[in-house]
């Protein structure tokens, strides 16, 4: 494996450093079915729709002719899926994911972009007692912004010379070339396959072997 040399890790989450699709299906299912949808979501189809925009997979998830009634309802699937998430003792952190960070944070800066939604870092953070290994953050919910423009806002603003961004899907690594930022995928994710990388990892622990 070539060693990569970095100052400024950027993670995803989803997929990449845990992942609550088991938890989330039925939350996001009964939000629905509350509202009046005939929707049922599984860990399958949300793994499709994960990594996009809250408000792209509104269009391609909730049947309604109006946007705003399709936005509405997914922010109570977000507010359904949070409380979930809270009330569940499961560990849906990837196996040695915890230690990794505590681990890598000794050695290089670390950040996480997500295109989720405001709070969904800060549970991550929270439920992992994580939150003095990570220097900064930053997400669609909290800006409007799709991940590209918050990759490059993330590496302007804490002055990373270089960046790397890990990540499960192919979008994860469209966003990176669109930033400019060498893309590491995380193939034990959501996606089968991507299109190109700087280096591949099977699971979270590598990333540990793969930092110079």
């Amino acid at each position: 494996m070539n060693k990569i040399n970095t100052d400024g890790i950027i993670f995803d989450l989803d997929g990449t450093v845990w992942d609550n699709t088991p938890i989330f299906a039925k939350a996001w299912t009964d939000a629905c079915q509350k509202r009046g949808y005939d929707v049922v979501f599984t860990a399958d189809r949300l793994k499709e729709l994960f990594g996009q925009t809250m408000t792209d997979i509104a269009d391609q998830s909730i049947p309604d002719e109006s946007p705003e009634r399709r936005y509405a309802t997914l922010k109570a699937c977000e507010e359904e899926e949070m409380l979930a998430l809270y009330a569940s003792p499961v560990d849906t952190f990837y196996p040695g994911l915890i230690d990794l960070i505590k681990g890598l944070s000794k050695r290089v800066n670390l950040y996480v972009v997500s295109n989720c939604q405001q709070g969904y870092i800060e549970s991550f953070l929270e439920r992992g007692n994580l939150e003095e290994y990570f220097t900064d953050f930053i997400c669609y919910g909290d800006n409007g912004l799709g991940k590209a423009d918050n990759i490059k806002l993330i590496v302007e603003k804490n002055n990373i010379k270089h960046p790397i961004y890990v990540g499960d899907i192919q979008k994860d690594k469209d966003a990176c070339d669109q930033a400019g930022v060498d893309f590491v995928w995380a193939s034990y994710g959501y996606d089968e396959k991507v299109d190109s990388y700087v280096a591949k990892i099977d699971s979270i622990g590598e990333l540990n072997e793969l930092i110079s």
